[in-house]
């Protein structure tokens, strides 16, 4: 082996090493009201000076597991960095149930300021359905930049301040979340469900058909790392409230 084709094998080994300088574990339980425990998600954030990616596991339990048939989730997140803020150019859900996978892939052209979705979907391992189209908005967030930026937005302003964001991933809102920072006087509502130890609190106003009347206000609690330490949708349908706990 030449010195050079050695140096070369070295340093090529030494970038794939470092393509990501950091990995974080940033794990939930979820529960959803009288089902109990429904879930875990597995978050994986790497990143380096320029660039991110993150990677989610959703392994149901319980009642959920049985109710949606041992339904897998995954979720992938990659783009680059602006003033310490992930910006997302690309995501993909991926839901697989018993022989059906669907897969939706988004992309985010800061250049053009579009955001493009294909949808496709699986039977047998069969191609059946297939649509590409242009979202008619343009976000810098995908949901999973939205929810571990949160810290940042919070920061940025002051509190009793609401403001909005957009997000890919909720098409039916044309990607708008509102976001609201309760005043000190307020916080008190939060803290009931979230506990008095969050360094801040939160509300993001997102739109679900399996929200009661088809909104959902989600509470969150931030904590000193500034990662979200708990979500609370306050009672939806009949069933009660659902619940992300960290728990690493």
């Amino acid at each position: 082996m030449s010195h050079k084709f050695f140096i070369s094998s070295i340093f090529i080994t030494l970038c794939s090493l470092f393509l990501y300088a950091e990995s974080i574990h940033v794990n939930y339980k979820g529960t959803f009201g009288v089902f109990g425990k429904v879930g875990t998600i597995y978050n994986t954030i790497d990143r380096n000076a320029t660039d991110y990616q993150i990677e989610t596991k959703v392994k149901l339990a319980g009642v959920a597991k049985i109710l949606l048939g041992g339904q897998k989730e995954h979720y992938i997140s990659k783009g680059h960095l602006e003033k310490g803020m992930m910006v997302s150019d690309y995501y993909v859900m991926t839901t697989i149930k018993k022989h059906k996978k669907v897969m939706k892939e988004y992309y985010i052209d800061h250049i053009k300021k579009k955001t493009y979705k294909r949808y496709r979907k699986w039977k047998h391992g069969k191609l059946v359905k297939e649509e590409k189209k242009d979202l008619g908005f343009y976000a810098k967030d995908d949901l999973l930049t939205l929810y571990f930026n949160m810290d940042k937005y919070v920061r940025m302003h002051t509190k009793g301040s609401v403001f909005t964001v957009k997000a890919v991933g909720l098409e039916k809102q044309k990607g708008i979340v509102r976001i609201t920072i309760p005043s000190q006087k307020a916080e008190y509502l939060y803290q009931k469900y979230l506990g008095s130890n969050a360094v801040w609190y939160a509300k993001a106003l997102i739109v679900q058909e399996n929200f009661r009347k088809k909104k959902g206000d989600i509470m969150l609690a931030g904590s000193q790392d500034g990662f979200i330490q708990k979500a609370v949708i306050k009672d939806i349908l009949m069933y009660g409230d659902a619940k992300l706990i960290r728990i690493k």
